[in-house]
């Protein structure tokens, strides 16, 4: 008898959360799968940034056969694969059930979007006010992570995305919070990358928080430093980062 695919789904847990996250969170690229005119799917490449909150965003162009695809329907997939050495099915990868949602260039949100996105994708600038451009945000319904060969979990949407109550006392402060770190504290940024996360030496940049972490990058390399657990506004962010320069100031004692 066949062997129910439900039975092999594993219960999620804080490291399979963390884990779930780190993939969403870290994705420089992903394949969006839309479903064309005539009902089958069609897969392309995108570039991809994340909203405070977490939320997938993308950027497009209304010439794209996807973009026409979601605004007919906006049912999408996503898949964040970023691989590494070996076999590729050996490592992790997550596939995001998702619903499109334009967003309008000129609101709060808008704002906030197109500095998260440019920020983690600074090459868009030279198109992303391109009259025809325009960002969606992908809004998840659902998830499917493979982490591995016989890893299989089913996290729900409250998995993957940061609390909407820290993300939303986080995001009137982030920018200037950002500006800060890279204006003042360089060395605890350089710290976090090569002391924490075991990253090359340079001079690496903050680029954006969220309530579940610091991302910074230098040159085209890109690295994530979570936090010990969610932070809830500008005061929980403030004794985090003093916590983690600490501790990497302590490793290179």
């Amino acid at each position: 008898m066949a062997k129910d695919p439900k039975d092999v789904i594993q219960p999620m847990d804080d490291g399979v959360r963390a884990e779930a996250k780190g993939l969403l969170r870290g994705a420089r690229s992903a394949a969006l799968a839309t479903l064309r005119p005539d009902g089958h799917p069609s897969a392309s490449l995108v570039g991809l940034a994340t909203d405070i909150d977490g939320t997938p965003i993308i950027l497009v162009s209304a010439l794209a056969a996807h973009t026409a695809n979601l605004i007919a329907d906006p049912r999408a997939s996503l898949l964040i694969s970023p691989g590494g050495k070996g076999d590729p099915l050996a490592h992790a990868r997550i596939t995001l059930k998702v619903r499109a949602r334009k967003i309008e260039r000129e609101s709060e949100e808008g704002l906030r979007i197109r500095r998260r996105y440019l920020a983690r994708q600074p090459k868009s600038a030279l198109y992303a006010d391109f009259p025809d451009f325009s960002f969606f945000a992908l809004m998840v319904e659902g998830a499917s992570l493979n982490g591995g060969f016989a890893r299989a979990f089913a996290p729900t949407p409250a998995d993957l995305m940061s609390d909407p109550a820290h993300a939303a006392a986080l995001a009137d402060v982030e920018e200037g919070a950002v500006e800060h770190m890279n204006a003042d504290h360089a060395e605890a940024i350089g710290l976090y990358a090569t002391r924490l996360l075991a990253a090359r030496p340079g001079g690496w940049r903050a680029i954006g928080l969220d309530p579940d972490g610091l991302d910074m990058t230098l040159g085209s390399a890109a690295v994530r430093l979570p936090f010990p657990a969610s932070v809830d506004g500008p005061a929980a962010l403030r004794r985090t980062l003093a916590e983690l320069a600490g501790k990497a100031r302590a490793q290179a004692a």
